[in-house]
């Protein structure tokens, strides 16, 4: 198959490689870093000049990119994808997106005969390049069947999981509880330290709980053995939170839990240290314990 692939940062690279691995012919399109779409090209696949002109030498075009407007400003415009878009093409997202601009934008394409599907992603790199990605996956059922070949040679679980939108619902929950619990337990390690406890002993009486989880495994790693097990950044953590918190608007609703986790997480943005892993929350909590910190 012919594919479009658009945003090479660390997933998506991993992922162009898997599909590459798997025979596929990729166009790609990435952004200011040019190391994935060299290694890209390196592997025989072509460098497209624009978006639309990817679109026209693509049978299935994706996209993993970090932000709905990053998605947005590949999708419209005079060289976007909706400007090139063909009946009966598959365009997916596979990253954190607005399910309100996910909806819109699956308008916009069926408009034109094209389909959309959104499929957020779950594991690492690593993962992605041995074809071993969780993708949560809403859209179209019978575009989803004609995706899935290609989509189960990139994950080792692949979810259903109903309409357009639903993938980034379902990803924008995982991630509101997944960022809210390491933000706990971040705390309750600098906590720990403010009173004079063992945070390796803290650990252990939490995990052997119903507490236990892998989440908080991720934490205790890096709090008591410095190992980065989660590569997830502050800034990107903030961001999903963010997107949960204007899903819940848009719902017409009031999120009462997610407002702690994001101001924790705006501060340490706010700070400079954005770039920091989700675990290093733990040093950056115990640093800034100060009541008019």
């Amino acid at each position: 198959m012919k594919i479009g692939f658009i945003g090479l940062g660390l997933m998506g690279r991993a992922m162009v490689e898997c599909l590459q691995n798997a025979g596929h012919e990729l166009r790609v399109l990435g952004n200011r870093d040019r190391t994935g779409v060299d290694e890209a090209v390196a592997r025989g696949g072509a460098e497209a000049a624009n978006a639309r002109e990817l679109v026209a030498a693509s049978d299935m075009v994706m996209l993993c990119m970090a932000t709905s407007e990053q998605v947005e400003q590949r999708i419209y415009g005079d060289d976007g994808v909706l400007a090139g878009i063909k009946a009966d093409q598959i365009v997916i997202d596979f990253g954190t997106s607005l399910p309100g601009s996910t909806l819109k934008i699956g308008a916009d394409l069926a408009a034109k005969g094209a389909g959309y599907l959104d499929a957020p992603l779950g594991r690492t790199p690593a993962f992605a390049k041995l074809g071993q990605l969780n993708i949560l996956c809403g859209g179209d059922s019978a575009i989803f069947e004609r995706a899935k070949p290609v989509l189960d040679q990139l994950s080792e679980n692949l979810f259903y999981l109903g309409e357009l939108g639903s993938g980034h619902t379902v990803k924008l929950l995982n991630n509101y509880y997944a960022m809210t619990s390491a933000s706990a337990m971040s705390e309750a390690f600098a906590m720990a330290d403010a009173a004079g406890v063992d945070r390796d002993t803290l650990y252990k009486v939490v995990a052997a709980g119903p507490n236990g989880s892998a989440m908080i495994g991720f934490i205790r790693n890096f709090a008591v053995d410095g190992q980065i097990d989660l590569a997830f950044s502050v800034a990107n953590a903030r961001k999903d939170v963010g997107y949960y918190r204007q899903m819940v608007a848009d719902l017409g609703k009031t999120s009462r839990m997610s407002g702690a986790a994001y101001g924790v997480l705006s501060d340490a943005c706010d700070s400079g240290d954005g770039q920091l892993m989700v675990p290093e929350l733990v040093n950056w909590m115990s640093a800034h314990l100060e009541k008019d910190a």
